[in-house]
């Protein structure tokens, strides 16, 4: 178990609770140096491998980390580092176990789908820099430490996005992402200015500190408005969503996957620890509500973002929708928290949700990227009769598309189910019906992929010529942990609560 104290006083220790972030950072680096010494005869499994091992060791050391300090994580236990602006705690912990095998099933699928495109090393270091962006923005305790670790996560991102050069879709997403971004970057520096301004410390619970006796309400509440708004175009929730469809679409699929799930967490990372420590309920001013902020953020993207995925014929576009309506449903686990509520319920059950999600979205955008490797479109009707060719695959897409609508007796069931509860156990009955309606909107476009795949027949004959083996793996092992997750759901949801209840 963690010594707290020691690892407070003791560098090198300090290191060591660093080391997931640490190793996803060293493994980047050491990719580029494999491609320096020799670029022309680099092995794209060497790549690869490389990448998966340095993500599964981080994975490997968090989860270690969170075991073995459980005892002191459900006490309240946190290790401090460099002036309080960085925290390793069980939330970061459970969040850098997200981003780390998000990371590790991009890699094994990126090697398939990246035989024949050249700078293969500098994809790989990209999507290694950008989870360490977002491993630190789970740990960042100062607004910034937040600002700086989600820059960290946010440029890799926008080269990865217009990776395909060639590719005019690619191209102008990565434009496009790079300008939305660039814009809300700034609202959120200049509201951490605002913040600062008012309380005149950036660290998370100096702030919470200051803002109790303020006489400058408002413009507190303005530097509120703003974080959220940054927060809201990090987690792609309306009306910051725009950037999302372009994105997804444009960029190559194993990003798309990489984005749409590790980089949504991250986002839901810097919201929770920001909001509930900084800004607790019951010492921030009267007019500052950012809680009713975030109730009208989940209500509005859980909603648009289910309409608009059902009206949609590209199941990739569809699936970028689809992502905008989940981030609805993980924004419950700010908008139902109350002074004196079961926060801890609810903010964990959102948590739990973000897990399973992480698997179940990145399997679908990763079988995505295996049907673009076997040159089928992206509508609905390419993949009519899909199943016939590819039985094992489509079995997998269909575990995917149900556990996204959130039928039993797959892991989405159970994260929603708890989430949902959890709402109404705060008292926030008419968020979970919201949720719940969506919900069961959204099996009507899942179904559809469904039905392509198993039911319609094909336009014409296809023949699958390659059985790739990489996003096969990646692909069949979302799968199997989507279905894990239902047995193991109940050690997820207590993990995840026990965490939460450390915040506050």
């Amino acid at each position: 178990m963690f010594d707290a104290i020691a690892l407070q006083t003791e560098p090198v220790a300090a290191w060591t609770a660093l080391a997931p972030a640490l190793l996803l950072g060293l493994t980047g680096l050491v990719l580029l140096g494999i491609d320096t010494v020799s670029p022309k005869e680099t092995s794209n499994t060497l790549l690869a491998g490389v990448s998966a091992a340095g993500s599964l060791l981080a994975f490997g050391v968090a989860a270690w980390f969170l075991v073995a300090g459980t005892g002191q994580v459900r006490t309240g236990g946190a290790i401090s580092l460099y002036g309080d602006t960085l925290v390793v705690d069980g939330m970061s912990l459970f969040f850098t176990l997200i981003f780390t095998i998000v990371t590790a099933m991009v890699a094994v699928a990126s090697y398939d789908y990246l035989r024949e495109q050249s700078h293969r090393a500098e994809f790989y270091s990209l999507v290694l820099f950008a989870a360490t962006g977002m491993t630190m923005m789970s740990m960042a305790n100062s607004l910034a430490t937040v600002f700086i670790s989600l820059e960290l996560a946010s440029l890799p991102s926008y080269a990865l996005v217009a990776f395909l050069k060639k590719n005019r879709g690619s191209v102008e997403a990565g434009l496009k992402y790079f300008l939305i971004g660039s814009v809300s970057s700034g609202v959120m520096v200049f509201g951490i200015s605002l913040v600062y301004a008012v309380t005149g410390s950036l660290v998370l619970g100096d702030v919470a500190a200051a803002i109790g006796d303020t006489e400058m309400a408002g413009v507190l509440g303005m530097g509120v408005l703003m974080i959220v708004g940054g927060v809201a175009y990090k987690t792609a929730s309306v009306p910051f969503h725009f950037w999302a469809p372009e994105a997804y679409e444009g960029a190559p699929a194993p990003i798309s996957a990489f984005l749409s799930s590790a980089s949504k967490a991250a986002g839901f990372a810097v919201a929770f620890r920001v909001f509930v420590e900084a800004f607790p309920l019951g010492a921030i001013p009267a007019g500052v509500d950012w809680v009713l902020a975030f109730q009208v953020l989940a209500v509005v993207t859980m909603t648009l973002g289910n309409f608009a995925a059902a009206t949609q014929e590209n199941v990739k576009r569809m699936l970028a929708y689809s992502s905008i309506g989940h981030a609805g449903y993980a924004l419950i686990g700010l908008a139902a928290l109350t002074a004196g509520g079961p926060n801890a319920s609810v903010l964990g059950a959102s948590m739990a949700h973000l897990l399973v999600y992480g698997f179940m979205n990145t399997g679908a955008f990763l079988f995505i990227a295996l049907v673009e490797h076997w040159g089928v479109g992206r509508t609905f009707e390419d993949y009519n009769g899909l199943a016939s060719t590819a039985p094992i695959a489509a079995v997998a897409m269909t575990v995917f598309m149900f556990s996204l609508a959130g039928l039993p007796p797959f892991g989405g069931f159970l994260s929603k189910y708890a989430l949902f509860f959890s709402a109404i156990e705060a008292g926030f009955w008419w968020l979970a019906a919201v949720g719940a309606i969506n919900s069961a909107l959204s099996l009507f476009y899942y179904s559809r992929v469904v039905k392509a795949m198993w039911i319609e027949s094909p336009a014409e004959d296809f023949e699958i010529t390659s059985r790739p083996v990489g996003l096969y793996a990646a692909v069949l092992f979302a799968g199997l942990a989507t279905l894990l997750l239902l047995p193991a759901f109940g050690p997820v949801i207590e993990t995840a609560q026990a965490v939460a209840a450390a915040l506050f």
